[in-house]
């Protein structure tokens, strides 16, 4: 199902560009050595959003796209989160009429004439999801999107896209700290034959490795609940679970877990997060690792999802552009 219209057959692991989004010249010549590293080892899909950096990810993957002919790689692009001058996101905006607006920005800074996956980066509770999806239809239409994706969504809300128009991809969180979407997501998409494009897979860090305690206390905080302080101790100790399981298998904690992702389907591209072309090659040799079943429960049962402290992702919820609500609970 990772066949394209255009004969192209996705990566089994896709470059998430969000990182690529800093000002700092050493960042952006990390990332297009990052995007080129991708290209020369078989990675085809970019995945980023013009929300990442006011559209500087835009326009870095753009420069390093120079060169390269457009049939050989996906580039897949989230847009309607808001940016504020200081960098934060302050708001969405997915209404159907301005829909275009974002994407004529988005096609002239990555000098493209086309998005191969165009997604709304989340659902507007004020908005119904079909009178987004059927604006972006029309893109589709006219040649400037082949194929739509949605979001952060729940099954039923997926659902009612792919019954707008077809649904190719669903982007999610999906990690060993985060679960959900094997009760309900995955089998909706799996029925529809909709494919999961998987973020997170490294729980932002917590599946990295190389934990101390220096580390610990630097990671207190933020506005991911895993490393809120009541709860990052807690989460370190079940990744160094998983650590000695990896020690054991003569791998890195990161290869391990994206070895997990990549068993659960073919249907499920896990998103690689760096601009590091080392880290990047790192994780490309998860693509050798065969899991058994019994590697499997073993992995699982390191890490259960009742021991998991904290939600790994605040699920925001926006209605008519504001955020109306924040949930974070652990997702068991």
């Amino acid at each position: 199902m990772n066949d394209q219209p255009n004969g192209l057959e996705l990566s089994r692991i896709g470059l998430g560009c969000g990182h690529m989004s800093n000002v700092n010249e050493a960042v952006k010549s990390a990332g297009i050595a990052a995007i080129h590293t991708a290209f020369e080892s078989g990675i085809n899909h970019l995945n980023t959003g013009d929300f990442y950096g006011a559209g500087r990810s835009e326009m870095v993957i753009a420069e390093a796209l120079k060169g390269h002919k457009r049939d050989d790689y996906f580039i897949s692009l989230k847009f309607g989160a808001l940016n504020a001058p200081s960098g934060s996101l302050y708001g969405l905006d997915v209404s159907p009429q301005h829909v275009k607006n974002y994407l004529a920005y988005s096609l002239t800074r990555l000098n493209l004439d086309y998005i191969d996956l165009y997604q709304p980066a989340r659902i507007d509770l004020g908005i119904p999801v079909e009178e987004t999806i059927g604006a972006i239809s029309n893109l589709v239409k006219a040649g400037y999107v082949r194929q739509i994706g949605v979001s952060q969504v729940d099954a039923e809300t997926l659902r009612r896209a792919h019954a707008t128009h077809p649904i190719s991809w669903v982007e999610v969180e999906y990690s060993l700290f985060n679960r959900s979407i094997e009760k309900e997501l995955l089998p909706t998409a799996r029925e529809l034959g909709i494919g999961v494009v998987a973020f997170g897979a490294l729980a932002h860090g917590l599946l990295a490795g190389h934990w101390t305690d220096e580390r610990i206390e630097k990671s207190k905080g933020g506005y991911v609940p895993l490393f809120f302080e009541e709860n990052i101790g807690k989460n370190v100790a079940l990744a160094k679970k998983l650590e000695e399981i990896a020690v054991k298998k003569q791998m890195t904690l990161s290869q391990l877990a994206l070895a997990w992702i990549l068993s659960k389907g073919e249907d499920i591209i896990p998103l690689i997060g760096t601009v590091s072309p080392v880290h990047l090659q790192e994780a490309l040799q998860s693509l050798d690792i065969h899991l058994t079943e019994e590697d499997i429960r073993e992995i699982e049962d390191a890490i259960p999802k009742q021991e998991i402290a904290g939600a790994s992702f605040p699920n925001m919820q926006f209605r008519n552009g504001k955020t109306v609500h924040v949930k974070t609970r652990s997702y068991k």
